[in-house]
């Protein structure tokens, strides 16, 4: 009858688990995003989901005008250059360039959501 709701670090930490999930597979796939080892991808996915959680609201606030002229798609370079920031800060992850960035940022943010769905986490 009533739903039990998940505490907001089960949350956060099933969604870093997707995100690294979805960073594995990008890295696998060879378009421009390099991984060393298991470690600095969930360095990074943790990362990720802190900028995520706190600078992206900040940026997109900021690009208000852009937001609303683009309709909400400058939204995507905001994506995408977040997931370079947070990958190119962590050492053992490197991305090729901003095109890598965009296309890694959308196919782990695909994979996280849908994975996400899965786990329940959303």
């Amino acid at each position: 009858m009533f739903k039990r709701r998940k505490s907001p670090l089960v949350l956060f930490l099933l969604r870093a688990l997707a995100a690294a999930i979805g960073l594995l597979v990008v890295a696998a796939l060879h378009i421009g995003v390099q991984a060393t080892g298991y470690g600095p991808i969930i360095l990074g996915a943790l990362l990720l989901g802190v900028l995520n959680g706190f600078v992206k609201p900040v940026l997109v606030l900021l690009t208000l005008p852009l937001q609303v002229l683009t309709l909400g798609l400058f939204t995507v370079v905001i994506n995408a250059l977040l997931f370079w920031l947070a990958l190119s800060v962590v050492p053992g992850l490197a991305v090729a360039g901003f095109v890598a960035a965009l296309v890694g940022s959308l196919l782990v943010g695909f994979i996280a959501w849908g994975l996400a769905r899965l786990f329940g986490a959303l």
